[in-house]
């Protein structure tokens, strides 16, 4: 495992909320830097592949939605979901899993996924450039741990699935 390392600047564009906006689509761009979600701060960050795939969607971050109340208990500032799509995609998603406490954090342009090395092409499926599957935590923006599934590829056959869990990452948390 890759250890001790800090995380890569990079500006991720999302979207919120903005009542003054008013019709369907209230909502304005806001950039966010690594430096704002990880500076001075405990995160709990796991990637994944897409929004809507089958592992991510029934498990990978159901796990993390449902274990989320565990993860503050462990001294952890905010979980967050990373992947390979646009805001507008992650905030669908969310909606759709009826996601409550975690931050979905779009890599539209797949900056930050790419500086951390963990790009891979996926157009095998269809997918073009994702995410390879990891988590991490990460304390005032050093990685102190990471879980990198295995199998690590272009054009990988399998989605691997059996180390950046959220009960993978209790785990790790309560040893500490």
């Amino acid at each position: 495992m890759i250890e001790q390392w800090q995380v890569p600047s990079a500006t991720f564009k999302t979207r919120v909320r903005d009542e003054s906006i008013g019709g369907d689509n209230p909502f304005r761009w806001q950039d966010v830097t690594t430096d704002d979600i990880f500076k001075n701060k405990r995160i709990v960050l796991f990637a994944l592949p897409g929004a809507y795939t089958p592992t991510c969607t029934t498990a990978h971050l159901p796990g993390y939605e449902q274990r989320y109340d565990d993860f503050k208990t462990l001294g952890v500032d905010e979980v967050i979901c990373l992947s390979v799509n646009d805001a507008f995609v992650m905030y669908q998603w969310r909606k759709h899993l009826g996601v409550e406490h975690m931050f979905m954090l779009p890599d539209g342009n797949a900056e930050f996924t790419r500086k951390m090395g963990m790009l891979v092409d996926k157009s095998n499926l269809g997918f073009g450039m994702r995410s390879w599957r990891y988590s991490m935590v990460v304390q005032d923006k050093q990685i102190e741990k990471i879980f990198v599934e295995p199998g690590f590829a272009d054009h990988c056959s399998t989605d691997p699935f059996e180390i950046s869990s959220a009960d993978a990452m209790l785990k790790y948390l309560r040893s500490r």
